[in-house]
């Protein structure tokens, strides 16, 4: 039996996570990404101290051309807060935000986009 989610063409949908990199339909990064619907970007952020508005910009360019409405945001090998003013500068833009580890972040990720949510993901890198 395929315990595979059905993920609909185009999309994005995270394979694997841990020694610093990520695999997302078919292609290895190193480091944090951005993963959106139909792409995903390498992403500066290595940990959440470095988290702020500006880095977070091409969420909201996203969530303004209509295509996401939900951030999940791996914070690394444990969750953490997120901060208050990343918190509203996302909700400003029409995005709510959930904080919680990376692994989570990953595996929720793939649920949601297979049941076919407007979701991206922030996805801080961690060696595991």
């Amino acid at each position: 039996m395929d315990l595979t989610p059905l993920i609909p063409a185009g999309r994005q949908i995270v394979e694997s996570y841990g020694g610093g990199r990520f695999r997302v339909t078919g292609v290895s990064y190193q480091g944090s990404i951005l993963v959106f619907p139909a792409r995903t970007l390498a992403w500066p952020v290595a940990a959440m101290d470095q988290l702020n508005e500006q880095s977070l910009e091409p969420v909201v360019a996203e969530a303004q051309a209509g295509g996401i409405d939900l951030l999940l945001l791996g914070c690394g090998a444990r969750m953490a807060m997120v901060p208050a003013a990343v918190r509203q500068h996302l909700r400003a833009a029409g995005v709510v935000v959930e904080g919680m580890d990376t692994g989570a972040a990953c595996r929720t990720y793939n649920v949601l986009m297979a049941d076919g949510r407007r979701v991206a993901a922030a996805l801080i890198a961690f060696n595991s």
